[in-house]
């Protein structure tokens, strides 16, 4: 089975088990913070690695994870554990996040500018994007900065890309002038 469908399940079975039992909001929390974890190496290649077995995985997990995580969880983990599914757990731990945000209608948007944008300058992008149709009832907006952008800034959501850049429009015009035959010297 690929990682995605096995992610899918998984995090579709805890999302379901978290919403009925109502511990949604614990259990994002512990979501999360896996997460992040799992975006440490160490920990990463702990998680694939063949050479550790799964008393000593369990018990790291439970060292870092156990007092903070609800009880839901870690059972959970204990779970994908179980299953010798553990070297799934970054790509699960992020399908919940996905799924929980669909279940919240909140959309992620990624903007990049070439300076750092103003909290006023932010506040009306999210204005203009929960007024357009491209967003659901609400957006979460992760910033970025890329000096070679130049000025303005680019705006992701999904599949879609929004470039107000100047570095997009000076590309624009350059391929303007390449493709020109014009020859000033006639």
């Amino acid at each position: 089975m690929s990682v995605t469908r096995i992610s899918y399940r998984y995090a579709k079975s805890l999302l379901d088990l978290a919403v009925s039992e109502k511990n949604l909001d614990n259990v994002l929390r512990d979501m999360s913070s896996l997460f992040d974890a799992s975006k440490n190496r160490d920990f990463h290649l702990m998680l694939k690695s063949p050479i550790i077995n799964m008393k000593k995985k369990k018990d790291i997990i439970q060292s870092i994870f156990g007092a903070s995580f609800d009880k839901m969880s870690m059972g959970f983990v204990n779970l994908i554990l179980s299953k010798g599914r553990e070297s799934h757990m970054a790509e699960i731990s992020e399908e919940f996040l996905k799924q929980y945000k669909a279940l919240k209608k909140i959309s992620s948007a990624v903007v990049t500018s070439a300076h750092k944008l103003t909290d006023e300058a932010l506040a009306k992008i999210k204005t203009k994007l929960l007024a357009s149709n491209l967003t659901d009832e609400s957006v979460e907006i992760t910033t970025k900065v890329d000096p070679a952008l130049i000025g303005g800034f680019i705006i992701e959501i999904g599949d879609k890309l929004y470039d107000a850049s100047v570095a997009h429009k000076l590309n624009n015009l350059k391929k303007e002038f390449v493709g020109n035959s014009y020859n000033a010297s006639n």
